[in-house]
This record gives C-alpha cells, structure tokens and sequence, in this order.
C-alpha cells in the first residue's frame, strides 16, 4: 500500500497522498470510472483520487459525485467537503465534515520561472526575489499554495495574481503561511500548511 503522506489534521479533517503503483484493476475494485478518460497515466491519477476519498472515510459516497460549472467535483448534499489534485505518479485528496478545503500537489519544475508572472503579484515577486532560499523550490511552492486556494475557492473566475495574495514566503520544509482571498468585497484571511516532500510540494487549506 504506496500511501505516500498522511495526516488527520483535527477531528473532522483528514488528508492523504497517495503514490500510484498500482494497475487500473485495484482502484476498479474500490470506485467506478463515471467518465471516459482516454490517456492511461490520467485515468489512473483519476481513479486514485477517488479511491482516497473512501480511504479517508470509508462512508464516502463517491458515486454521488457531480460536477460544478466551475469543474469543481462536489457532493450535492456537502455531507463532506473535499478537493483532490494529482501530478505525475501522486494525487492527493483531503476530506471534511465541516470545513471548506482545498489541497494542491506539485512536482519541482523550472516551468515555474515562465509563468510566474501569471500567477504572483509584484509584491509577491519582489518577495522571491529577496529570498534566501531555492528559486525553483520557492516558485513551485507558491504555485501549489495558490492552486490550493483557488480549489478552496470553488467558484472559478479568479485572477490568480490580484485575488489570491500571499503574505509571508515558506522558508522550510514544513510549516504555514498566512494569505488572503480578495475579490470585490470579499477579503478573507486565510492560513495554508505545506510539506516539500522531496521534490513533492503539498499545499492545503482548511477554512
């Protein structure tokens, strides 16, 4: 069982990483394939994703799934509240009774650097450009924690650099930061946690 990270983060909240080894057959055992998904390695982060919402909580009705406008997979009756994300052979889901959520995985990648522009406002990129730590490790981390965010968010329509808005650089391998949600008239603080797991970024909120 390739479970990669876990952690029950209180009472109601759970998250998992998963890395994937397996063939379709073992997650078909556990969850059905609702979609046609024609690419092998996407089929298989998909199923994976689902398969860790019944792992997380085995009462987890996987099958009543629907899909938002937004591409937001959510359950119509928000029993639990959940976000899933995957890259390369990882996915990730948290899951929560109670709390909005959203959790983001990235691989180091030094893509990061040509699009940072789209997604880090000067502020933020004034901040990169005093750190002390690695470019790379920095710029994917930032990344996650605002695809993290945006899932968090759920309603789409969002300019990553104007309305998500990070206040302090993660410095470590582990710890939080604090951020905020500014859209209109909605400021929401918020405070992300995150793990670099080797070359494995993991970001998620719970809010």
């Amino acid at each position: 069982m390739p479970l990669f990270y876990q952690q029950d983060i209180n009472h109601d909240t759970r998250l998992a990483v998963w890395e994937i080894t397996e063939t379709e057959s073992f997650f078909l055992e556990k969850v059905s394939l609702k979609k046609e998904i024609a690419h092998p390695l996407k089929r298989l982060q998909h199923l994976a994703g689902r398969y860790l919402l019944g792992y997380l909580f085995p009462d987890f009705p996987a099958e009543l799934i629907e899909i938002a406008d937004t591409r937001k997979p959510f359950l119509p009756d928000e029993q639990y509240h959940f976000s899933i994300s995957h890259c390369g052979n990882f996915a990730a889901a948290i899951v929560s009774k109670t709390e909005r959520v959203g959790v983001d995985i990235e691989l180091l990648t030094p893509r990061v650097e040509k699009i940072k522009h789209k997604f880090l406002h000067l502020e933020e990129l004034q901040m990169v450009d005093h750190a002390s730590v690695d470019r790379i490790q920095l710029l994917t981390l930032l990344w996650s924690a605002k695809e993290a965010m945006f899932k968090w968010w759920g309603n789409g329509d969002v300019d990553f650099s104007e309305v998500l808005r990070i206040w302090q650089m993660p410095n470590a391998l582990e710890g939080k930061i604090n951020a905020s949600f500014q859209k209109n008239e909605v400021d929401i603080g918020l405070q992300l946690e995150y793990r670099l797991i080797n070359d494995l970024t993991l970001f998620w909120i719970n809010s």
